[in-house]
């Protein structure tokens, strides 16, 4: 039996709620394509990626670099992060590591996972399946937009949105009326609403 296509990403963009005290849209982008893969996460993940884009020394050593420091002590190396399942609108991921001679994977969520393989400068991967269910498709005219944002310096980590509204709750919406404020999320680059009404479309298949 083959194994699963996997598919490389890369952060495109991290974006502050103005709505949800805590939370933040970490984008990631397939890189041979044009399909978004939006991922909810905390305050404390968020600024632990923030940094290391931003190559920011903390005064002390966060719990990833913490993690960074334990794994170079005993001559482990990250080689990968893997997006590995989607369950009911919550992502997993594993950290591939190697000590040169074996392999071993540990679960983690996605936003930690991220956090450490950025210290590691380890690439990203997902499986086709979970981009074709959960991946956004951005028209040519987006992508082309995006490009023209890619030579801005500050683009790599800030993604324009619009603040979801307090108290939106998009289980009283029709699937038809979800698809159409999917569109819209999108066209606005919203992500994080983009992601929230795709996670209830998702519930609903």
């Amino acid at each position: 039996m083959a194994a699963p296509k996997k598919i490389k990403l890369e952060i495109l963009g991290l974006s502050s709620s103005q709505s949800q005290t805590g939370s933040f849209a970490l984008v990631l982008g397939e890189t041979q394509g044009n399909r978004r893969l939006p991922i909810i996460i905390g305050m404390f993940e968020a600024q632990a990626i923030a940094i290391e884009i931003e190559k920011i020394i903390p005064n002390r050593p966060m719990t990833h670099d913490l993690f960074k420091s334990f794994a170079n002590t005993f001559h482990f190396h990250v080689e990968e992060i893997l997006i590995s399942d989607l369950k009911e609108g919550v992502f997993f991921a594993k950290i591939i590591c190697s000590d040169g001679l074996k392999k071993t994977e540990i679960d983690a969520r996605p936003s930690d996972a991220i956090a450490i393989g950025l210290r590691f400068d380890s690439p990203i991967y997902t499986f086709e399946a979970i981009l074709a269910e959960a991946g956004i498709v951005l028209t040519d005219q987006e992508e082309e937009e995006e490009k023209e944002k890619a030579v801005k310096p500050e683009a790599k980590t800030k993604v324009k949105k619009e603040p979801l509204k307090k108290g939106e709750d998009f289980k009283s919406y029709t699937t038809d009326k979800l698809r159409d404020l999917l569109k819209d999320a999108i066209d606005k680059e919203d992500y994080e609403r983009a992601a929230k009404i795709r996670d209830e479309l998702g519930k609903r298949n």
